[in-house]
């Protein structure tokens, strides 16, 4: 049978917001504190996918230096209107106490993949804003509500007219639902359909008790009656479920009038475990019945394989395993943390066939790493590089590293004695900001250039070092992968933190002396390994 794989968009894609636009679908997911933000892949079928753009990629668009883990872009909403795209997004700026300091923005294009305004400032009541289009041609604004006072954190769905004309939402803020019994309100969307508004909410945590609830009215400003089998889509109740975590999704209707839900999905590595991935994109049938969406399959339980749409299949040309930096641009699969990518670090002009990275402050900066890096999708990967360093002092390290927050890291990398007279390859982790150095340090001092591989596999990481490319031996011993998710980041403090990413793998280059001693990059590979 040919079948849609779930998830859809593999790896670290949370929270998808999906628009149509005649026979072409779009779906923009978060990306937090990574560079530049929201992520937009394309379909024609439902069941391929490519990434197209990252429409926030200013810093006019988006500031982010000196955000905590995990805040950064929540959220976003993706809408088209008279032929305009129009995208809101969260700019997540702290999360510690009772305040949260959360600005929402708009920015519009009329070609999705060129350039983006820049941002109207909307709000900071609350965040997971959402742009509805009314069949009257008024524009809603709706969001759910921060209430800091007595613990209360989640105070339910309000919105506000937005004027396209004054570019600035205008009028009474209207307070519609707190949701359902299941709580945590978050990610509100509105639909017409026939004599009724619907929203969508995503509730329950996005954790494994996530839902997505489904309400309707015949009134745009409620009272909103919600679904007789509530949550719509949910997990929870089947932990053994290979897609667990379901909620916080977006409905969308085909040229054919078919009805489809994409979701946010998690994968564990055991039963209620952790997910190294991150949360992805997963899709689902819908049909209605009485005035309700339902899952076509029965039930709310997400699947991971439904019939193909009734659309023509549209496959893509994939992307290159191995990349070579001799073509003068960076592939877009790879992102930067908080900042911008730009000469001041990253230079693929300074020598012919290399990505020079110039090294700025540590892997717990919040600030200016010198740092690509690109999403793990799959269990099973095998990753390298070859680079060129020539460390002078302990302050100099450049390398491969497997990354999931400023506190979560395992890195391989390059550097030297205090007086330079030596060069090591170096193993060390940081687990919820503990340092551990694995005692065994290969000296290179007589190599100009290494390449260094990962080997993760599930919750195990190997790293590998070869001096001719051909020939490999194992650095250090096997490391806990594990500890680069969500649940292990939120599970291991004293205290709520956000932890909503995923892992990644990418190069990087410290100085933590004077922040300019260079290494050279002349190739990166990421291959997935497929096991039954």
């Amino acid at each position: 049978m040919n079948a849609i794989q779930n998830p859809i968009l593999r790896g670290f894609n949370p929270d998808p917001s999906i628009c149509r636009v005649g026979d072409d679908y779009y779906i923009a997911t978060s990306t937090f504190e990574w560079f530049p933000g929201v992520q937009i892949h394309h379909s024609r079928d439902l069941k391929n996918w490519k990434l197209v753009a990252r429409p926030l990629n200013r810093i006019s668009q988006l500031s982010m230096k000196g955000i905590p883990d995990s805040c950064g872009v929540w959220a976003p909403c993706l809408t088209y209107d008279k032929g305009v795209f129009y995208l809101v997004f969260t700019n997540v700026k702290s999360f510690d106490g009772v305040w949260k300091d959360t600005p929402n923005y708009m920015v519009t294009t009329t070609d999705i993949l060129g350039d983006w305004s820049e941002p109207i400032y909307l709000t900071s009541r609350g965040f997971d804003g959402s742009l509805f289009h009314d069949t009257d041609g008024k524009k809603w604004f709706v969001s759910m509500r921060v209430d800091h006072r007595n613990g209360r954190f989640f105070g339910g769905i309000e919105m506000q007219e937005y004027d396209p004309i004054q570019k600035k939402l205008i009028g009474e803020v209207y307070y519609i639902t707190k949701g359902t019994d299941l709580g945590l309100t978050e990610g509100p969307h509105l639909y017409k359909r026939d004599d009724y508004y619907y929203i969508v909410l995503a509730e329950g945590g996005t954790e494994y008790g996530h839902a997505m609830s489904v309400g309707r009215s015949t009134s745009i400003f409620g009272p909103y009656e919600f679904h007789p089998e509530n949550p719509f889509i949910s997990a929870a109740e089947d932990a053994n479920n290979v897609l667990q975590k379901a909620g916080h999704g977006d409905l969308v209707q085909t040229q054919n009038g078919d009805w489809y839900a994409v979701f946010l999905v998690g994968r564990p590595l055991s039963t209620h475990g952790n997910c190294t991935l991150g949360r992805e994109t997963a899709i689902e049938e819908v049909i209605w019945k009485d005035g309700w969406p339902w899952l076509k399959c029965g039930g709310r339980i997400p699947r991971e394989q439904i019939p193909m749409s009734g659309l023509a299949e549209y496959v893509f040309e994939g992307s290159n395993e191995k990349v070579h930096f001799n073509n003068g641009s960076i592939p877009i699969e790879f992102q930067s943390l908080r900042i911008p990518v730009s000469s001041e670090w990253c230079d693929l002009t300074a020598r012919k066939g290399f990505l020079r990275l110039y090294g700025k402050e540590s892997l717990t900066s919040l600030h200016n790493q010198s740092l690509l890096a690109r999403r793990i999708q799959d269990f099973h990967v095998v990753v390298s590089t070859e680079l060129e360093f020539h460390p002078k002092n302990i302050h100099h390290m450049a390398g491969l590293v497997f990354y999931y927050n400023a506190g979560h890291y395992h890195y391989a990398c390059v550097t030297a004695n205090s007086s330079g007279t030596k060069k090591f390859l170096s193993v060390f982790s940081s687990d919820n900001y503990k340092m551990s150095f694995q005692d065994e340090l290969k000296d290179i001092t007589a190599f100009d250039s290494i390449v260094i591989r990962g080997e993760m596999n599930r919750d195990q990481l190997q790293f590998y070092y070869s001096t001719d490319g051909i020939n490999f031996m194992s650095i250090g011993k096997v490391l806990d992968a594990s500890i680069l998710s969500d649940d292990h980041v939120r599970n291991g403090r004293s205290r709520y933190r956000p932890a909503f990413t995923g892992s990644f793998v990418g190069m990087c280059c410290q100085d933590l002396a004077m922040n300019s001693h260079y290494a050279d990059f002349k190739w990166f590979s990421y291959k997935e390994i497929k096991t039954e």
